[in-house]
């Protein structure tokens, strides 16, 4: 099978793609063909650690340097081990692989019926496999972070960095919850932050809502790049300054909750570029740039 492997840090030139054996999977695995995968900043991040930092960090926090690339997939189930009780094959899914050695920017991976770190869902029928593909990460990020606030109806939310991927869900879900949703953004996607739902959008070349009248109930921080203390004027006093720096978890409720709205039309991935398996390097360069509006995928034959 084709695979990205990329065995040391660096730019995205130490990405290569190689020829493997198809994975055998175990009593508790399941085989999947993917059909589409992605890249995130994540990936980015990741690919750029030395790997003398890597492996003693992976050791604490319990998982592996990835061999092969690739958090999140779509595909379809190939075969299932003899444990095997909740998938199918022929079953359309969708996941991330966290955790695991091997990840998704490759043709088959192996990942087990109930993951210890990742997710594995059945795929809506509403979405395509590339669709499919860049929900989990970014979704399930602003999901869990978006929760802490405990959102009401009518109040006013914020999301700084309204375009990104976790950003245009973050809007989506804040909507859903009744929320008055003010983005920030460039002006080149106002357009489509306002198509995702939001009532406001601020273009940050042009103004500083840091410094503006309106007082929000919740300030977002989708990008990682402004703090607390920042935003103070603008943050009611028992509002909630939420980052996408805080930790977060991937949990199948949150998968269940996201087919839920996905199946009802009420959220939506936003795909900005992408990219077959051979142009993985284009797709990590475009990514590093930190201009991508909502996800870029890699499609997978």
């Amino acid at each position: 099978m084709k695979a990205i492997v990329c065995t040391k840090s660096g730019s995205p030139e130490v990405l290569n793609l190689v020829e493997l054996d198809r994975p055998i999977p175990k009593q508790n695995e399941i085989l999947l063909k993917v059909k589409a995968s992605s890249v995130t900043r994540g990936d980015v991040n990741l690919r750029k650690i030395p790997r003398f930092i890597l492996v003693p960090v992976g050791f604490l926090f319990g998982f592996k340097p990835m061999k092969i690339t690739g958090v999140e997939f779509s595909g379809i189930v190939e075969a299932i081990g003899s444990d095997v009780k909740q998938f199918n094959k022929g079953d359309q899914v969708y996941g991330t692989t966290t955790g695991l050695t091997y990840g998704a920017n490759a043709e088959y991976v192996c990942v087990p019926e109930k993951p210890k770190k990742g997710v594995l869902v059945k795929k809506p029928v509403n979405i395509s496999f590339v669709d499919a593909a860049v929900i989990p990460v970014g979704g399930m990020t602003a999901l869990h972070i978006l929760r802490k606030a405990n959102i009401q109806k009518g109040q006013k939310v914020l999301i700084y960095g309204a375009s990104g991927s976790v950003g245009t869900y973050a809007v989506q879900l804040a909507k859903y919850l009744g929320a008055e949703v003010t983005g920030v953004c460039s002006a080149n996607n106002s357009e489509m932050v306002r198509s995702l739902g939001a009532d406001n959008v601020i273009d940050y070349h042009n103004e500083d809502f840091r410094i503006s009248t309106t007082i929000y109930d919740v300030i977002f921080d989708a990008v990682g790049k402004i703090t607390k203390s920042s935003c103070k004027k603008v943050l009611k006093n028992n509002g909630s300054f939420l980052s996408v720096k805080y930790p977060t978890k991937e949990k199948v409720e949150y998968m269940i909750f996201l087919n839920e709205l996905i199946e009802n039309g009420k959220l939506k991935p936003v795909i900005d570029k992408s990219y077959t398996l051979d142009r993985i390097r284009e797709a990590h360069h475009y990514v590093e740039q930190g201009h991508k509006k909502g996800n870029v995928t890699i499609t997978i034959e």
